[in-house]
């Protein structure tokens, strides 16, 4: 028996995958119990390590919200400003005009070619030279203009291979019945393109939110992976416990997103779908014997 894909494990081949399961999983829990009993040699597992996150909201309050807020805050406004000027400078790269092609493209080559962070560290010198920031928001502007201008750049690229992915058809159709290419890309490509990009976009908004983690890094912004050394440094050293409960709440901030993104993943795909109503059968036939008396012989 086969499928379109592969075809079906015979009996030996099953045999084969139960084993090669159960070795992996015999390996996975030995890793896990040589990790748990090497943290409690340490003494890493000591509740007075953890008691900081689980009883009072001192910890809470004093480093992980603060953190978490500014980590917010940065990603939110690195999104909103790389999401539409990333989509601009895709579709510029696709312009019939030199002009408006050639300067786009070495924008999204040069700022996508250069790390992230020299950005930030550039864009912390830039700030502090030749603006009047005050210094203690000068940390976050550099963070979200380094993730701006590097991930807008990313972004643009995913923009047009979104659309170049779309057959030509769509666009050869559209011309056809007169529409101009502005209105082909608005109300035909783009549409259409939205959903076919969206997982590699999401990814790309899951890179902004972690990447924040490099100003607390060397910028000296203070936000969620920031203020765990310091946690860490006034709860007596507790660098496991602090790390892992910000570990773990930058896996739910990422399952959020994704979430909501598959969520509105599904959403646009079932309003592509045809809308248009369904005869019952009772119109169906009238519709028929209407068509069959007034044809001509």
């Amino acid at each position: 028996m086969s499928s379109v894909l592969y075809d079906a494990p015979g009996p030996r081949a099953k045999r084969r995958n139960v084993l090669l399961t159960v070795v992996f999983l015999v390996a996975l829990a030995a890793l896990l119990w040589w990790v748990f009993g090497t943290l409690k040699d340490k003494g890493q597992l000591e509740w007075a390590l953890w008691k900081p996150f689980f009883s009072g909201s001192e910890a809470w309050s004093t480093y992980i919200w603060p953190g978490l807020e500014n980590t917010l805050k940065a990603a939110a406004l690195a999104m909103v400003i790389a999401l539409p000027l990333g989509a601009v400078l895709g579709i510029a790269r696709l312009s019939d005009h030199v002009w408006v092609r050639v300067p786009a493209a070495i924008v999204v080559e040069f700022f996508r070619s250069i790390p992230v962070l020299v950005l930030m560290i550039f864009g912390l010198a830039l700030f502090a030279e030749y603006t009047n920031v005050d210094s203690d928001d000068r940390p976050l502007y550099a963070v979200v203009t380094g993730l701006v201008l590097y991930n807008a750049s990313v972004l643009a690229e995913i923009v047009r291979a979104g659309i170049l992915a779309l057959p030509k058809g769509q666009s050869e159709a559209a011309m056809a019945i007169g529409l101009r290419k502005g209105q082909v890309m608005r109300s035909i490509l783009l549409p259409q393109a939205v959903t076919t990009m969206l997982p590699a976009i999401v990814s790309q908004l899951v890179v902004i939110l972690k990447d924040t983690a490099l100003g607390g890094a060397v910028l000296t912004f203070p936000e969620l992976l920031a203020s765990a050394n310091t946690m860490s440094g006034y709860y007596g050293a507790n660098v496991i416990a602090s790390f892992t409960v910000v570990a773990v709440i930058y896996i739910a901030l990422n399952f959020i997103l994704t979430s909501f993104a598959s969520w509105l993943e599904r959403r646009l795909r079932r309003a592509k779908k045809s809308t248009g109503a369904v005869l019952k059968a009772d119109d169906a036939g009238a519709a028929g014997s209407n068509a069959t008396g007034t044809g001509g012989p």
